[in-house]
């Protein structure tokens, strides 16, 4: 017989009233896993290694701010009692994810997928306390095997949503930040995922407020991420592009206690079943 998983959803409190939204699943060590863009605990690749990792670990997931049934939107949005309107910076994203650190009890095991991982790096650099800090292919340029995004990309991407030009947002992130194809990129309002994606087309500037200063196809600064003392891995997939694969191996380096490992046959979006065993070994 299967073990009993009790799964528990709440709220905490981040640093300027913000509701954050979080669900804790499991028994043991605290892990906290953090999504990348344009997901939230219902839509989330992090939701089924959850579930792989409740068996050992309490696992806590989260609605990053804007997100599902958290709160937070942009000044241009009217508050309601879910969503007041604080003016986003990347400093209140880091102090969410401590309001759920506190919650887990930290230190904590800290997981971070894509843009997710730059959240993490910058909350782990920031003091949040963490024991043990995981990263899959956070989506950082480094070199010229791709294109660096351009100079007013955060502006950009902040001038569509202030317009409430959302389809545009999703395109311009997906064509210009993540480097699909244009004919990939026109055909994903087929998708049925489509309309989910654009309902998150305003937390794109909160992804890009970390990940931008980090695609710009040159090495990455001396001084970055320089208070990152915890035993760390980084990872990637052996099936993604090179350019992604290029900056997780440069980050594995950069990093002072970093080991770095590749995932045979994944790609950026990564298999529960390959990732939670990798991350069970070394969180334990």
């Amino acid at each position: 017989m299967s073990e009993l998983i009790v799964i528990t959803m709440s709220n905490v409190t981040s640093a300027d009233g913000t509701r954050i939204a979080c669900t804790r699943a499991g028994s043991g060590p605290p892990v906290v896993l953090v999504d990348g863009a344009l997901s939230h605990r219902a839509r989330s690749i992090n939701a089924g290694l959850a579930t792989a990792l409740a068996s050992r670990f309490t696992v806590y997931t989260y609605d990053r701010r804007g997100r599902g049934e958290s709160g937070g939107t942009p000044p241009s949005t009217p508050s309601t009692p879910s969503t007041p309107s604080t003016p986003f910076a990347p400093e209140r994203e880091v102090e969410d994810l401590a309001a759920v650190v506190a919650e887990a009890g930290g230190p904590v095991r800290l997981y971070g997928t894509s843009s997710g991982a730059a959240v993490a790096l910058a909350a782990a650099h920031s003091g949040v306390p963490v024991e043990r800090l995981a990263l899959y292919e956070p989506p950082f340029i480094v070199d010229a095997t791709r294109p660096p995004v351009p100079g007013d990309y955060l502006r950009t991407l902040d001038d569509l949503v202030a317009a409430g030009r959302r389809a545009e947002a999703v395109r311009y992130f997906m064509r210009v930040g993540v480097g699909l194809p244009g004919i990939v990129v026109a055909m994903m309002r087929f998708m049925p995922a489509w309309s989910s994606l654009k309902a998150l087309a305003h937390t794109l500037p909160y992804d890009a407020a970390f990940v931008a200063p980090y695609e710009l196809g040159r090495p990455y600064p001396a001084s970055s991420w320089a208070s990152v003392k915890a035993p760390t891995l980084v990872m990637d997939g052996g099936k993604s592009p090179s350019w992604i694969r290029n900056a997780a191996a440069a980050l594995a380096e950069h990093l002072p206690e970093a080991t770095y490992r590749t995932l045979d046959g994944q790609t950026h979006i990564v298999k529960p079943a390959a990732l939670a065993p990798v991350l069970e070994g070394f969180f334990r």
